[in-house]
């Protein structure tokens, strides 16, 4: 499985990188903020929401400390998706985060 570090990933936010993240979290953890521009997806409507999600595009997917990300970024791959966990999860995020609407 492939990993990214929070803070390799906040660079590429910085730089204006096109990056596509999804946030695996429980509404109440997303409520406390998210990566901007991150899409809600929570971990266990991954299988029902793959529809949502492109097999050409690359996706960075974030948990509150890596650990439900590291099982749907396994998922994603098992089904074709190129994706990339993000170690640490939010709790090493230390950039800005936005509270969705």
């Amino acid at each position: 499985m492939k990993e990214i570090h929070a803070t390799e990933l906040a660079e590429k936010l910085k730089y204006n990188e096109k990056v596509n993240i999804i946030d695996v979290r429980e509404d109440e953890e997303v409520a406390q903020g998210v990566i901007p521009g991150a899409k809600q997806i929570r971990l266990g409507e991954v299988p029902e929401r793959l529809n949502e999600l492109n097999k050409e595009e690359h996706y960075y997917i974030v948990c509150r400390s890596g650990g439900r990300s590291g099982r749907a970024t396994e998922y994603l791959e098992a089904n074709g998706y190129d994706a990339t966990n993000m170690e640490g999860g939010m709790l090493a995020w230390e950039d800005e985060t936005e509270i969705p609407k």
